[in-house]
């Protein structure tokens, strides 16, 4: 709790990094696990994909690196600052993507949801019931009360994926994000927890992002 403050933490302080971190089913076949460094390769790939590094500002170019960014995955959840997951197929299978909560706030109940895929896995719905599946966690297991989206306008493939995830559009952050090209808008989306019980269970929602 802040010191003073008369409002007990959303999610107390100590329940992230105390537990294990899940592996999540998809609908598709596919699976949500933690990064291990052999993903590495992944990981350059995504760095190396121009769409992958244009909007998530993705700058991995050696194995090394990767692994260093993986092991800081881990210590980020450790610390309750985000909890990032692998898209993978299952039995071991390789990553192909990456989704997760990033900017934890514990205290405050909010996250933001980020996320990427390969070139190889696009266009099968695989991001938006991934986005579905880690909203679900983070609002009904770990407890959180809001969940944010926020891409440049210029990416419309984002805001289709935050629509067909169950997303409410909230408006136009001006000037919000600065890309390589320069200084972009931003739409933000925005998922709360009572949005999962009215519009029923998103993860049924039928995609084909």
């Amino acid at each position: 709790m802040i010191s003073g403050s008369p409002i007990a933490p959303v999610v107390p302080e100590g329940h992230l990094a105390r537990s294990e971190q899940p592996v999540l089913g998809l609908p598709n076949g596919m699976e949500l696990r933690p990064w291990r460094l052999s993903d590495a390769e992944a990981l350059v790939a995504a760095g190396l994909d121009p769409a992958i590094r244009q909007w998530n500002l993705l700058s991995v170019r050696t194995p090394e690196e990767a692994r260093r960014r993986i092991e800081r995955m881990h210590a980020r959840r450790q610390a309750e600052l985000s909890t990032i997951w692998a898209i993978a197929r299952p039995g071991g299978g390789a990553a192909v993507g990456l989704i997760g909560c990033s900017d934890i706030d514990l205290q405050g109940g909010s996250a933001e949801i980020v996320y990427w895929i390969l070139s190889a896995a696009r266009g099968g719905g695989v991001v938006v019931e991934a986005t579905q599946r880690v909203s679900r966690w983070a609002l009904n297991d770990l407890g959180l009360h809001r969940l944010r989206l926020c891409h440049s306008v210029r990416n419309p493939a984002s805001c289709r994926v935050a629509a067909k995830a169950g997303f409410s559009f909230e408006g136009t952050m001006r000037s919000a994000l600065l890309h390589a090209d320069g200084w972009h808008d931003q739409h933000l989306h925005a998922l709360i927890r009572g949005d999962i019980g009215l519009r029923g269970d998103i993860g049924l929602v039928q995609v084909d992002v």
